[in-house]
Formats: structure tokens, sequence, C-alpha cells
């Protein structure tokens, strides 16, 4: 088989951003998320003090320094804020994720090239991780997986608040990944849409920029090594 372009240049591992990358996200699929959420816990507390907290939590994860995981730093602030503890929502939370999360599939759109990029990529031999930001639960990342039609290929690693102690753009995240799958910056390339994925390239991680109508990179990004689409991504395989 001959050794593909990226190869040439050394690169072994492929990260792949999920949503707006693999998986098309309406804009409102998250609007839809948190109105399914917080149904679910209205009979123990208004939707808007709910949302109030689920934001503030979200908005400490995002601040994570590595500390603690971000599902630890999540719970530490959301339960005490709403006033219940964790062992007693936590039931509802995963009955909600697995029988209102996928109804919100409705609000996603396959993209074809997403399999076929994550299909090529696996027969050429390279290493494969699921770079998306780690403020859900696993089970949250792994049903837009499927979505996607990329769940049923096997994966260095997938991040999830779980297993996380940090979120993108923060570089500490990208650290994690690298120190995980125990492979070297210039061994990785990182396919995203968006400005935070590309800040992987300030540990010198080499960068595909996937493009679209809604995607601009300030200055302050280094200038990615590769921009266009998956298409063009999978002739570079």
């Amino acid at each position: 088989m001959p050794m593909s372009l990226l190869m040439k240049e050394g690169i072994n591992t492929i990260l792949f951003d999920l949503d707006g990358t693999l998986i098309i996200l309406h804009d409102n699929f998250i609007p839809a998320y948190i109105k399914l959420l917080s149904k679910r816990v209205s009979h123990l507390m208004k939707p808007s003090k709910f949302i109030a907290k689920l934001m503030m939590a979200s908005k400490k994860v995002e601040e994570n320094d590595g500390s603690d995981t971000n599902e630890n730093v999540y719970a530490k602030t959301f339960f005490p804020a709403i006033g219940f503890k964790r062992e007693e929502l936590e039931p509802i939370f995963d009955q909600f994720y697995e029988e209102d999360f996928p109804k919100l599939r409705k609000f996603t759109t396959f993209r074809p090239e997403a399999r076929e990029v994550i299909k090529k990529a696996t027969m050429k031999g390279y290493d494969l991780v699921i770079a998306t930001t780690p403020i859900l639960p696993r089970t949250a990342i792994l049903q837009r997986m499927e979505w996607a039609g990329v769940a049923d290929v096997q994966y260095r690693l997938i991040t999830s608040y779980e297993n996380m102690r940090a979120t993108k753009p923060n570089l500490f995240y990208f650290k994690q990944i690298l120190e995980e799958i125990e492979r070297k910056p210039k061994e990785c390339l990182m396919v995203g849409d968006e400005m935070k994925d590309m800040m992987a390239a300030k540990l010198g991680i080499k960068t595909f920029f996937i493009e679209n109508s809604n995607s601009k990179l300030p200055p302050i990004i280094p200038e990615p090594n590769y921009r266009g689409t998956l298409n063009d991504l999978i002739a570079l395989l």
C-alpha cells in the first residue's frame, strides 16, 4: 500500500473534532438539549434556575486548569448550587441520556464523507482520536458518533468529561491527549472547524481546518497546515 502524503510527513495519528466536523449540529440543537434536560427535572426546580446553574457549572468546566476531571469540576459546582445531592439527580440524568437525548438526532445532519474519511484513515493504519469538546458525558459523545456513522471503528481515545481535565481551547487539553496516546505533537494532525481546534498548532500539532461559511480564524491562530473539506482530507490520506 503506497504511503500517503501525511504519513510521509511523519503523521501517524489523527485527532478529529466531532460537532461541525464529522456531524453537522443545527443551531437549535443546544436550545433543544437544554429544554429537554430542564424538563426532566421540572418537578424538582424551575427551569430558569436549573438552566442558570447548568450554565454556571459549564463555565467552570471551561475554566478547568487540569487539577481535576471535568466531570468532578462540574459536579462540585452544579449540585451544591441547586441544592441537591449528586446521587439524587444522577439517575434522572442517566434516564435523560437513555430516553431523551436520542430525540436530538433530528437536529443533526449526517455527513457521508465523515464516515468515508474515518474508514479510509483506519484502512491506512492511522491511529484515531475523537477530540470533541469534553463538557458532556461519554454517552452523549458515543450517541453523536453513532449518528455520524463513525462509532464502529477503534479509537485510541474518545474525549469526554469523565476522562479529561480541561477543554478546548486550553492547551492542557491537547497536552493530556498527547500524554494519553503517547504521541509527540509532530506525529499528530488535528482536524476541526473552529478556532479552538486550531489552537493545537501552538503545541506543534499539525492542523487541518475544515472551512465553512461560519468558520473564521483570527490572526492570533497559527495558519493551518491544511485547509479544505473532508473530501480534501480524504485525498491526503
